[in-house]
C-alpha cells in the first residue's frame, strides 16, 4: 500500500486546506502520465516555477510539506503507540490479579492454589491482636565473651607451637590478660599474636611476679564495632528462628542497632505467656569452671577470689538450690550448639536436654573438658547453674546434656531455644504490650468503614462533577487499590490501621492527579482546540506537575519507613505504593482510554 494512501486530504477543487491539528495533511493521487513530477493535484501553492520546456508548473511549499509530514509520523506513531500500551496495561491488570488471587478464600481451598505464587497480605498487629515486645541487647556481654573466647584460642594456639600461656582472663574495660611462661619465647609469639590475632591491639609486655610476661589485649575499635553488629544480628536470627519454630504467623521483628534493641510484633498469637517465655528466655549458655577451692559463704563477707561469682545450682525436684563458686570466664558458650532435643533419663525418668556441637564447638568442647579432668563444669543458662557434673574424661564427639529439675514442657521449650539458636549476648524485656483480638476487629471493621465512606464519596462527586471522565477517573481509583493490594502481596507486606488510612490518603491523591489533568484539558477546550487536541495536550501539560507533587511525597514517605516504627512503616508502604500506583493510572491508563474512546477522528468530550 502506497505510504501516503491512507491519509486524508482535502480536495484541491474545494481551494482549502484543512490545518486542524487531528486531520493530517496528504499528498494526492498520483497520475499515471509521463510526467511523475506533475504537482498541479496539489491545492493553490504560493509560487509556480517553470519546467524545462518553459511550462509553468506548480512547485509546493516545502515547509506545508515538511508539516504534512510530520502529522503523519505523529498520527502514525500514536496509533503505532497504542498498541503496545494496551498491551502493556492488560499485563500489568492481570500480574495484580494473579498476586491477589491466592489471598482469597476461593483460592485458598482449591487446586489453582498451587498455579499461584505463594504471596498474601499480612495483617498487623493492630489488627489481629497479639503481643509487642521491646528487647534490649546487652551487647557488652557479647564482646567479653568473644574476648574470652580469644584469650581460649590463643592458648590453643600456642600450644600447637610449644608455647606455654598461663591464665588468659578479662580485666576491667574488656581488657584480655595472660601470661607467657618462657620469656625467651616472646620473638616468636609475638609473631604469632600478629599473624592470628590482628584484630587484637597489643600492650606492652611487663614481667609476671611469677618470672614470665604478662600481656594485655584489647579489641581495635573498628571490630569492636563490627562484633557489635554483628551480636545484635546474631540475636535478631536466633528470636527469629524461636518465633518461627513456635508457629507464630507472619511476626514482625525489627532491629534498632543505634540503641542495641530489637521490636517483636507477633500478631494473631493464642498463647502469649508461652510466647514470652521462649522469647524472654535468652537461652544464653555458658560452661564455666566449678571452683570448689572457695567456699560460697565467704561471698557475704565479700571474700571472693577475683574472677569469681557465686551462682545458684538448681537442685533436683523437692530440693532447694544451692550456692556455687565459679569462674566468670566462660570455658565456652552456647553459639557452636547445632541440635537440642528433649529426652528422658531411664535410670530416675527425669527429662533432661540432650546438645550436639558442631564441628568447631565439638574440638573446643574436647579440649576444655581434656584441660579440666576431675574438675567440676558448671552448665549456666541465663545466669542459673542447671548442673555441675564431674568431667570424667575428655569428651569427644561433640555431646553433652542438660539435667535438672525440668518438667517436660521446660524440657521441649529449652530444646526449641538452643535449637534455634543460643544467644550470643543476654536479652532482657524493655517493654511489652498486649493487644486483644477483639481491639483488632474493631479496627478492621472502623478502618474498612472508613475507606468505603471516602471512596464512594470520592466516586460520586467525581461522577457528577466530570461526567464520562468522571466515570474514568473511578476506574483508575479501583485500579489504584488492585495496585496497591497487590504490590503488598508481592513484597509480603504487613496491612496496619495506618496502612488503611494510607490507602484512604492515596485515593485522595490519586484524584487530585486526575482533577489537575481534567482542568487542564477544560483550559485547552476553553481556548479552541479540539476534544483530542486539548486531551493531549492537557496530560503533557500536566503531567510535569502531577510527577513534581508526587516525588516529593515518596520521598517524604521513604524517610518515614527509614526512621518510623511498625505502625508507621505500613504508613509509608502503602502511601509509596499507592503514589506509584496513581501515577501509573493516572498518566498512563487514563490517556490510552481516552484515546481508545475518542477514536482516531474524535467525538464528543464529556467533560
Amino acid at each position: 500500500m502506497p505510504l501516503f494512501s491512507r491519509i486524508p486530504y482535502t480536495q484541491a477543487a474545494s481551494g482549502a486546506v484543512n490545518t486542524a491539528p487531528e486531520t493530517a495533511f496528504a499528498m494526492p493521487a498520483r497520475h499515471n502520465g509521463p510526467n511523475r513530477s506533475d504537482w498541479s493535484d496539489w491545492p493553490d501553492w504560493p509560487g509556480r516555477m517553470p519546467d524545462r520546456y518553459g511550462r509553468a508548473k506548480s512547485a509546493p511549499d516545502v515547509t506545508a510539506l515538511l508539516s504534512a509530514l510530520a502529522c503523519y509520523a505523529e498520527e502514525y506513531c500514536m496509533r503505532q503507540g497504542l498498541t503496545w500500551r494496551l498491551i502493556l496495561t492488560l499485563l500489568v491488570i492481570l500480574t495484580a490479579v494473579v498476586y491477589l488471587l491466592p489471598g482469597t478464600s476461593l483460592v485458598q481451598n482449591s487446586s489453582l492454589k498451587r498455579f499461584l505464587p505463594d504471596a498474601r497480605i499480612n495483617q498487623g498487629l493492630d489488627l489481629m491482636g497479639g503481643i509487642h515486645l521491646t528487647l534490649g541487647v546487652d551487647v557488652d556481654k557479647a564482646v567479653e565473651n568473644s574476648l574470652t573466647q580469644t584469650g581460649q584460642a590463643i592458648r590453643s594456639y600456642a600450644r600447637e607451637k610449644n608455647i606455654v600461656v598461663l591464665r588468659p582472663h578479662l580485666l576491667a574495660g574488656e581488657t584480655l590478660e595472660f601470661i607467657l611462661a618462657k620469656p625467651e619465647q616472646q620473638a616468636e609469639f609475638d609473631e604469632l599474636l600478629a599473624k592470628s590475632f590482628p584484630q587484637l591491639v597489643m600492650g606492652s609486655s611487663q614481667p609476671a611476679p611469677d618470672g614470665g610476661l604478662r600481656y594485655t589485649a584489647t579489641l581495635r575499635p573498628e571490630d569492636r564495632r563490627e562484633m557489635t553488629s554483628m551480636a545484635l544480628k546474631q540475636v535478631l536470627t536466633a528470636i527469629r528462628n524461636r518465633i518461627d519454630q513456635f508457629g507464630v504467623a507472619e511476626p514482625d521483628i525489627r532491629e534498632q542497632p543505634e540503641v542495641n534493641r530489637i521490636v517483636l510484633q507477633l500478631p494473631g498469637i493464642k498463647d502469649a505467656d508461652r510466647a514470652i517465655q521462649i522469647v524472654g528466655q535468652t537461652a544464653h549458655l555458658e560452661f564455666k569452671l566449678v571452683r570448689d577451692d572457695v567456699d560460697p559463704s565467704r561471698a557475704s563477707r565479700g571474700l571472693l577470689p577475683p574472677g569469681t561469682e557465686v551462682l545458684q545450682l538448681q537442685g533436683k525436684a523437692g530440693t532447694a538450690p544451692v550456692d556455687i563458686v565459679v569462674n566468670k570466664e566462660a570455658l565456652m558458650t552456647g553459639e557452636y550448639i547445632s541440635d537440642a532435643a528433649p529426652a528422658m533419663d531411664s535410670q530416675n525418668n527425669q527429662p533432661y536436654v540432650r546438645l550436639s556441637f558442631n564441628s568447631r564447638g565439638a574440638g573446643l568442647f574436647e579440649r576444655v573438658t581434656g584441660d579440666n579432668v576431675g574438675k567440676r563444669m558448671a552448665i549456666v543458662l541465663d545466669g542459673k547453674a542447671h548442673s555441675a557434673p564431674v568431667i570424667q574424661q575428655k569428651i569427644g564427639g561433640g555431646v553433652a546434656s542438660i539435667t535438672g529439675s525440668f518438667t517436660t514442657v521446660e524440657a521441649q521449650d529449652l530444646a526449641l531455644v538452643l535449637r534455634a539458636g543460643s544467644l550470643p549476648a543476654p536479652v532482657t524485656i524493655l517493654e511489652e504490650r498486649t493487644v486483644g483480638p477483639s481491639l483488632g476487629q474493631e479496627s478492621i471493621d472502623q478502618g474498612v468503614k472508613a475507606a468505603l465512606v471516602g471512596g464512594i464519596a470520592v466516586i460520586l462527586f467525581m461522577a457528577l462533577y466530570y461526567g464520562l471522565s468522571g466515570l474514568i477517573a473511578d476506574l483508575m481509583l479501583i485500579l489504584d487499590v488492585l495496585f496497591i493490594l497487590a504490590g503488598m502481596a508481592f513484597f509480603g507486606a504487613t496491612l496496619t490501621l495506618p496502612g488503611i488510612a494510607g490507602i484512604v490518603l492515596t485515593l485522595g491523591m490519586a484524584v487530585d492527579a486526575n482533577v489537575l489533568v481534567f482542568e487542564r484539558i477544560r483550559e485547552e477546550l476553553r481556548a479552541g482546540l479540539t476534544p483530542l487536541a486539548a486531551i493531549r495536550t492537557g496530560f503533557a501539560r500536566a503531567t510535569v506537575a502531577i510527577m513534581d507533587s508526587n516525588l516529593t511525597t515518596i520521598f517524604a514517605a521513604i524517610v518515614l519507613y527509614q526512621f518510623g516504627t511498625g505502625p508507621i512503616r505500613g504508613f509509608a508502604v502503602t502511601l509509596t505504593l499507592g503514589i506509584l500506583a496513581s501515577m501509573f493510572t493516572a498518566v498512563f491508563v487514563s490517556h490510552l482510554v481516552y484515546d481508545l474512546w475518542m477514536g482516531p477522528k474524535g467525538r464528543k468530550l464529556s467533560i
